[in-house]
């Protein structure tokens, strides 16, 4: 046995995590969410699905070889964005829509400013937002869900923008929220498959609970305090899909326990505030996009003290 005493650089934790099986996890975490908006809405969900992801894949490989960067397409991230993009797309958007969205997504917030862990905010979302500006109506539009199935042809308003309206008489049960036998983006509906992949990557310590709790936690306490139903407010609009799946992202959340606590809480205030006294009906996006800027602020902020180190 060698008695060198070998010194390294930090940090000297090791596991068997990559970038791959991280975002492989992500995946299986989005199954049931995709097996669900398949039922619900049909072939459509699978299309638009397939669609997003190889566009992410081709705009990935096609600017990583213009730029002559390292290919990066294997670490399946560009897939897990092309995933969260069409689960926060109508199911009916055309398709060229979503090929803008995707391109968007990869060239534009994560390709040029340095490729993935270098991106200032989550590209799923900053897409969503582009398109929502970009194509309003398309991207405002939604089918109608009866008795668990889309009913092709047949549009209306969503649960959140029905309460916006003040119209809770035609506001479906809460288990047809919990379920998903409702009109909104394809991969939102059902909280139910949204939970277990949420708890799925806990589980699997792909993202830890302080987020999610922190994001859904204050939600339903400023429910209560703006004197809204909580348990709608908690499964209408895509506060599950963005608590789990996107407020998470490791590039854009906070690396500290307290700073993911505050980031939590700021996108359930910027959420509840959009919801309840903005003019459109939906926040989710909204408050993790502006929470995603921040970030580097909270990190500062909320910086742990290096062992034995006196405060600056």
């Amino acid at each position: 046995m060698s008695n060198k005493l070998i010194v390294s650089a930090s940090p000297h934790i090791r596991d068997n995590a990559t970038t791959s099986t991280i975002m492989r996890d992500v995946l299986i975490g989005l199954a049931p969410a995709m097996v669900a908006a398949t039922f619900i809405f049909g072939f459509r969900a699978l299309l638009l699905t397939a669609v997003c992801v190889a566009a992410c894949i081709v705009f990935e490989y096609g600017t990583e070889r213009i730029l002559g960067r390292k290919n990066t397409i294997s670490d399946l991230s560009a897939a897990v964005t092309g995933v969260i993009l069409a689960f926060n797309l109508p199911v009916q958007l055309p398709l060229w829509m979503a090929v803008v969205g995707c391109f968007f997504a990869i060239v534009i917030v994560k390709q040029l400013f340095g490729g993935i862990g270098n991106n200032f905010a989550n590209p799923a979302i900053a897409a969503r937002i582009f398109l929502l500006l970009s194509f309003s109506q398309p991207m405002t539009t939604w089918l109608q869900v009866s008795n668990g199935h889309a009913v092709q042809g047949v549009y209306g308003a969503t649960p959140l923008a029905l309460i916006s309206a003040g119209e809770t008489a035609n506001l479906p049960s809460l288990t047809q929220m919990l379920l998903g036998a409702r009109g909104g983006c394809m991969g939102e509906t059902c909280a139910l498959a949204l939970l277990i992949g949420g708890c799925y990557l806990i589980y699997r310590r792909v993202i830890t609970p302080t987020i999610p709790l922190s994001f859904l936690g204050g939600v339903l306490v400023l429910s209560l305090l703006f004197g809204v139903n909580p348990a709608y407010e908690l499964l209408a609009g895509g506060l599950m899909i963005g608590a789990f799946f996107m407020a998470t992202d490791y590039t854009t959340s906070p690396i500290t326990e307290k700073g993911k606590i505050i980031f939590g809480l700021g996108c359930a205030l910027i959420t509840m505030v959009i919801r309840v006294f903005g003019s459109y009906p939906e926040g989710v996006s909204y408050s993790i996009l502006l929470m995603n800027i921040i970030t580097p602020h909270i990190n500062r902020m909320v910086r742990n003290k290096a062992f034995g180190g006196v405060e600056q």
